[in-house]
């Protein structure tokens, strides 16, 4: 079946009742419909909702997306954000209405709610061997003659998978030739030479045609710029070796992908320096945590601080918990915790504290731990806190605190929550 631009999944998301699924809502709202909810504009700090509850700022978000667009546009990027950061088809939505060229996805489950939701792009960072998931996209390829779909080939033995499991296929899958990103990295060929081997594979199928090469250049070892736009070199070197040996014969473009969200000015820079090829590139950034940003890893990883010009992503995501306990002078507990505050890389941080309406800096306020539902809390001496305080953290790696909220208010600088935000993981 033919799928539409999503517009009808999005509005069959709209009409989703409110009820436990869904954390920090407020109780009087089970039974409405999302929409019927959002109509009502509540506050979030007064329309009922129960803490511990996860906001994204409707402000940040655009000027994320918006900020984006244009660093794309201006260094001659296509744009495939990695949509595993939020699993949103809304999100999805956004990104593309603001120029993204696709999605980019890792694992067959996010290429089916994709799909479900209209998009009709998708990059697959990861080989794909199953045979089940291969025969569902064959058969999407075949009932939509508009979707396009490509994936990493990094193996003989993979490509050999793909072709027992696509045969009788009507259109062939897209590839392209992943290079790792050096010894010790994650996925990928190690060596040009293996990578050559890999093509060479693909090119004896009917059912795979090769349409570049790609690579994930957050993961070459002890990162620093030296390094990095070393290896991005031998990736654009790769792409010229491919062309001048007619290996991309049967493609009107040449992917050349990679771009995480801690190096992309280098993709970028690096991207620049591709030579002309025989066929027009596609220069594909995949950076996703853009979307909400954060207050940890990727903050202090950005390329924007590198390169302050280009503009400045912000924090969109912020976890509101409440205090319940103050057993000392030099501690309190707040009733959000590893179920709630994405923790992989760095812990949460007090950022504001709310009393009776009034918001003020968590001065002397540090998270020392998390439980399964508490935050563990030291307060200095001039920390002013109570129980039934709301506490405002910022969070560290977006990509793991999407997960554990499945609607996500949408708030507006003032606290009207304007839209909710559906994830699938």
């Amino acid at each position: 079946m033919v799928r539409d631009t999503g517009a009808e999944a999005l509005a069959r998301l709209a009409g989703e009742r409110v009820d436990h699924r869904f954390k920090g809502l407020p109780p009087d709202a089970a039974g409405l419909t999302v929409a019927e909810l959002a109509a009502q504009r509540r506050n979030l700090f007064t329309g009922g909702f129960t803490t511990p509850v996860l906001a994204l700022s409707a402000e940040r978000l655009e000027h994320n997306l918006a900020l984006m667009e244009t660093y794309a546009a201006r260094h001659g990027l296509a744009f495939a954000p990695h949509g595993k950061t939020s699993m949103a088809p809304q999100l999805f939505h956004r990104q593309i209405g603001h120029g993204a060229w696709g999605i980019t996805l890792a694992v067959p489950h996010q290429v089916w709610v994709a799909r479900a939701f209209g998009v009709r792009r998708i990059f697959l960072a990861n080989q794909l061997v199953d045979p089940a998931a291969l025969r569902r996209v064959a058969a999407d390829l075949a009932a939509d003659p508009g979707f396009r779909f490509v994936c990493y080939a990094d193996s003989v033995r993979g490509v050999e998978l793909m072709d027992a499991a696509l045969r009788g296929s009507a259109r062939p899958v897209d590839v392209v030739v992943e290079l790792a990103a050096g010894e010790g990295a994650r996925t990928g060929a190690r060596t040009e030479a293996q990578c050559a081997a890999v093509a060479e594979a693909v090119a004896a199928t009917r059912t795979l045609r090769l349409v570049g090469v790609a690579g994930y250049e957050g993961e070459v070892p002890r990162a620093d710029p030296e390094r990095v736009r070393a290896y991005l070199r031998r990736l654009t070197a790769l792409a010229a070796a491919f062309d001048g040996a007619g290996r991309f014969a049967g493609t009107d473009e040449i992917v050349v992908s990679a771009g995480g969200s801690a190096w992309f000015d280098t993709v970028a820079d690096v991207l620049a320096e591709l030579p002309e090829l025989s066929r027009p590139a596609l220069k594909l950034l995949r950076s996703g945590a853009y979307v909400s940003h954060d207050d940890g890893h990727y903050r202090r990883l950005t390329p924007f601080t590198r390169v302050p010009q280009e503009g400045a992503l912000e924090s969109a995501l912020r976890l509101w918990a409440q205090v319940v306990s103050r057993p000392c002078s030099e501690q309190a507990f707040a009733n959000a915790g590893k179920r709630d505050a994405s923790h992989d890389l760095d812990p949460p941080c007090a950022q504001v504290v709310r009393r009776d309406g009034a918001e003020r800096p968590a001065a002397g306020i540090s998270v020392t731990g998390l439980s399964d539902q508490h935050t563990w809390l030291r307060t200095a001496p001039e920390a002013d806190v109570e129980v039934g305080d709301w506490i405002g953290f910022g969070l560290s790696h977006p990509c793991t605190a999407f997960d554990k909220w499945q609607l996500i208010p949408l708030v507006a600088a003032d606290g009207t929550v304007v839209d909710y935000i559906r994830t699938f993981f």
